[in-house]
């Protein structure tokens, strides 16, 4: 009769052992990075720029680390509208955490309240939402936009040339991070003899930004900066169209900006760390659902610059 008791007494344990155990990618107190068996997608601005597939073979790697699954979900261009439908389907996918390089802090604010609601935890990478995350990493944009402008001015005064217009390719008005790099380029020029033309948007399309700079140079500016991969690509390949005589500076690093620094038509790119954003976005994601707290910190991923 005891060994009949021992025994009911040890299946009753097992069950529920494996009823605690269906937590589907909840936290619990024993758990450790590599054994919660969690589902994270990435969704950024589009899979078509080397930055963002970079940032994702980062996640990739922090995933296979960690044991834990990642899933790139972005849209094929930069569209805010395919971007919020990307967050929904990784809600009804029961994914648990998004990282998120948000188009424009604005339109997806909606999709992501939505995911909190659901339980998924929210990290940024690059681009920030006006929704409160776990985290963030991304580049001080600012202050790399600032570079690049000191940049350019340096290369300016070394060439005698001290006034003249420069201009200025963008995405849109609304991507944070692009903003802020401008915001950064402007305060370069601040109380210089240069005249910063209005800004002209080309929504990080390597061809129509390549339109906007050649326009620039027929209004006879000294300078062009490009704000992102797409941009800065635009920007040297009408410098070499014109066959130089500007000096260009952008952002990012591929293999066609690489390039055009290495061919002489753009002065340099602030390359940023796109892949350890990934990677520090991943294990962020997997401490958050582990059950640390990471107060919403801000983690800089640093840049460099990028000369031919």
């Amino acid at each position: 009769m005891k060994k009949s008791c021992l025994a009911y007494l040890i299946i009753a344990c097992m069950i529920l052992a494996v009823f605690a155990g269906c937590g589907g990618g909840q936290t619990s107190a024993e758990g450790t990075a590599s054994g919660g068996d969690y589902k994270i997608s990435v969704i950024t601005m589009d899979q078509v720029d080397q930055h963002w597939v970079a940032l994702y073979e980062g996640a990739e790697q922090a995933a296979n680390e960690l044991g834990v699954s990642v899933t790139f979900m972005s849209p094929m261009q930069k569209d805010d509208a395919q971007q919020i439908e990307q967050v929904n389907n990784a809600i009804a996918g029961g994914f648990d955490a998004l990282l998120v390089a948000a188009n424009g802090p604005d339109a997806i604010t909606g999709a992501l309240n939505e995911a909190l609601a659901a339980g998924l935890k929210l990290i940024y990478v690059d681009s920030p939402a006006n929704v409160a995350a776990e985290a963030t990493f991304s580049t001080d944009n600012k202050a790399a936009g600032k570079t690049a402008g000191e940049e350019m001015l340096g290369a300016l005064d070394t060439a005698g040339i001290t006034s003249g217009k420069i201009g200025i390719v963008n995405v849109n008005p609304s991507v944070d991070s692009c903003v802020n790099r401008e915001l950064g380029f402007r305060e370069a020029f601040e109380g210089s003899g240069f005249e910063i033309l209005e800004t002209q948007y080309g929504d990080g399309d390597a061809a129509k930004s390549q339109t906007i700079a050649e326009n620039y140079i027929t209004q006879g500016v000294v300078g062009i900066f490009g704000a992102n991969e797409g941009s800065t690509v635009g920007t040297g390949n009408a410098i070499k169209a014109a066959g130089g005589g500007v000096i260009g500076v952008g952002f990012d690093q591929s293999d066609a900006i690489m390039n055009l620094l290495s061919d002489g038509w753009l002065l340099c790119a602030m390359a940023q760390n796109p892949d350890k954003m990934g990677y520090e976005g991943v294990k962020a994601a997997v401490e958050i659902l582990n059950g640390a707290n990471l107060g919403g910190k801000v983690v800089d991923t640093g840049v460099s610059v990028l000369r031919g």
